[in-house]
């Protein structure tokens, strides 16, 4: 059997602690956090108020007292939507997924009532599909304002 030498035993010591140091050392390193994954409601929240806030937008630019009572309605659902957004999410732009209310694709462009009409009708269409998987208070929400903006549609159309 071969003998260590002090010396060799000491630089293996020596290693040993020093491979110990290092990995107690990673070992203690927090992990990186992680961002959790946004709720889908919030998520689909912050899309109806972006929509909603530019559908107002709309309305607004016209200056039409006929068309008023419209956005008067649209402010209502804007306030409920803004209402259910927890307090630390705040508004996001739409998702590509939904309609573009600006009926010329700018902001500030004027509308005129076809493309009020047209834009009330991709949205009540689109309602359904944002049903899916929220709790029943938003999917009842989401349902009433698709039934307001399907009235609007017909009612619009009535003033070409």
């Amino acid at each position: 059997m071969r003998s260590l030498s002090r010396r060799a035993l000491l630089r293996g010591g020596a290693l040993g602690v020093a491979a110990v140091a290092v990995a107690g050392c990673a070992a203690e390193e927090p992990e990186p956090l992680r961002a959790e994954p946004p709720d889908p409601e919030t998520v689909l929240l912050r899309q109806l108020i972006a929509g909603k806030e530019q559908t107002v937008a709309l309305y607004a630019s016209t200056a039409s007292a006929k068309l008023a009572p419209f956005g008067k309605r649209h402010e209502a659902h804007l306030a409920e939507l803004r209402r259910r957004l927890p307090p630390d999410a705040t508004p996001a732009p739409a998702s590509p997924g939904a309609p573009s209310p600006s009926p010329s694709g700018s902001p500030g462009a004027k509308a005129s009532v076809r493309s009020l009409q047209r834009l009330e009708q991709r949205a009540a269409a689109l309602r359904p599909r944002q049903l899916d998987g929220v709790s029943p208070a938003l999917a009842q929400l989401i349902a009433s304002i698709g039934a307001c903006e399907a009235a609007h549609a017909v009612a619009l159309s009535r003033l070409l």
